[in-house]
């Protein structure tokens, strides 16, 4: 089963209208509501699950800056601001500064690690490369190998599982209208733009939607014939009884990775081995994801499992008056590879034999929604006026989702964005944009 997420009140049912609908209670979703509430937009955001009930709550759980790829930087640095607004605001998503560390393997790391420095020189954000002294003095009782790392010591952490509901009911503190357990079936439109969504529980209109629907979004926006090139990875994370003795900065060290939790536990996940389950998708864009995979062969892993047939079987086009997968399946909550993660503990206590035995609480798996350049789409539909698209974070949405929230408001608004979205925008598939892959921290 997947992590305790800190359940939320929330509205019933929607009303009958609003400027906005979003569809998806994931921390985009909740923070893109937060972003319009504040600007006094009326906003309804519906969740076929609960708030953070997938990939929101399940990932590492880190705020970070350090390894950005540089086209994500100017709306990290958003995002980042937004993050200490919630705290300056006594939300509580567990955000704290405690400095986040990247090893560097190998020669190439290396280099990718000094040229992130020199891209993020411009927004002085205090990323700097460190040798093996430092590297022992910030993570005391580490005896790796490593010689250099990169290192960021204003980067922070949250709390996956208390972020998104925090943020949703700051929202809707503010007058949105948060509602869960309410599938969005499909969009309607009236001369080619939206005019209404028509959910489980009702008929909401609204001249503009915004899709937050994280490893769901591609199957949604096929049946409005958009075609959003989106696979998903497995990745398995487990939660350990407090370790005294392990740092308190996050830190990537090479096929592990472990972030501290507000109750002295852990949060450990492999950085290799993850897998990408082998669906029809995979062949149907095979292609375009061939420099992801170059980039990144050694982390991933494809694999035939049970998801091919769920998919095969799935619906890729559907009506509204008739309940949809997104009825069936509330919350998707794939089995993790425990052999992974347990695998990952030990080589943990190896690097830090001082701390002694690591005790696994518990272990979850999320389906992660990847973009083949592995950057996200936030973006208007020009085809369906109205339409807005923010998803496909690859693995790095938690700590950017705030800032993303505030852009995919601007773009669903007519507002003046945040950062230039040019980087995030959905035509780069296919108007001839070479795409660049920028694997590991």
């Amino acid at each position: 089963m997947g992590p305790e997420v800190r359940r939320i009140q929330t509205d019933e049912r929607p009303s009958d209208r609003a400027d906005v609908v979003i569809i998806g209670g994931g921390i985009i979703g909740v923070s893109t509501a937060y972003a319009l509430a504040r600007r006094g937009v009326s906003v309804i955001l519906c969740e076929k699950g609960y708030i953070a009930g997938e990939q929101s709550s399940r990932n590492w759980g880190w705020v970070r800056r350090n390894g950005r790829d540089p086209r994500e930087l100017p709306l990290m640095m958003e995002s980042f601001r937004v993050w200490h607004e919630f705290a300056t605001r006594g939300l509580d998503t567990g955000f704290d500064v405690c400095g986040i560390l990247s090893i560097a393997g190998s020669d190439a790391d290396r280099a990718r690690h000094e040229q992130f420095v020199e891209a993020a020189r411009p927004f002085q954000i205090g990323s700097r490369i460190v040798t093996g002294s430092e590297i022992r003095q910030i993570l005391p009782g580490y005896e790796g190998t490593a010689r250099t790392a990169l290192y960021n010591p204003t980067d922070a952490r949250a709390e996956p599982q208390r972020a998104a509901p925090a943020i949703a009911l700051a929202a809707r503190e503010m007058g949105a209208e948060i509602v869960q357990n309410c599938a969005v079936r499909g969009i309607e439109r009236e001369g080619g733009r939206v005019c209404g969504v028509v959910s489980e529980l009702g008929y909401i209109k609204t001249g503009q939607v915004v899709v937050a629907g994280g490893a769901w979004s591609r199957l949604f926006c096929g049946n409005l014939g958009v075609d959003l090139p989106q696979l998903k990875v497995l990745a398995s994370v487990c939660r350990t009884a407090p370790v005294p003795g392990l740092p308190e900065t996050s830190a990537y060290l090479g096929p592990v990775a472990y972030r501290r939790r507000d109750d002295g536990g852990y949060n450990i996940a492999a950085t290799v081995g993850l897998s990408a389950p082998i669906v029809p998708d995979t062949f149907r864009l095979a292609w375009q994801y061939v420099p992801a995979f170059l980039a990144e062969y050694k982390a991933i892993r494809p694999r035939l499992d049970n998801r091919f047939l769920t998919e095969l079987m799935t619906p890729r086009k559907w009506a509204l008056d008739m309940p949809t997968v997104f009825e069936k399946t509330r919350v998707l909550d794939p089995r993790p590879n425990v052999r992974l993660t347990r695998g990952m503990v030990a080589r943990l206590e190896k690097m830090f034999p001082a701390v002694g035995p690591i005790h696994i609480l518990q272990h979850w798996g999320g389906l992660i929604d990847v973009m083949p350049d592995v950057v996200p789409v936030i973006d208007t539909v020009p085809e369906i006026p109205g339409l807005t698209i923010s998803t496909g974070f690859s693995g790095h949405g938690f700590g950017i989702g705030p800032g993303a929230g505030q852009l995919t408001a601007d773009l669903a608004t007519g507002k003046t964005p945040v950062v230039d979205p040019a980087p995030f925008r959905l035509r780069r598939f296919t108007d001839g944009t070479k795409l660049r892959v920028i694997g590991g921290f």
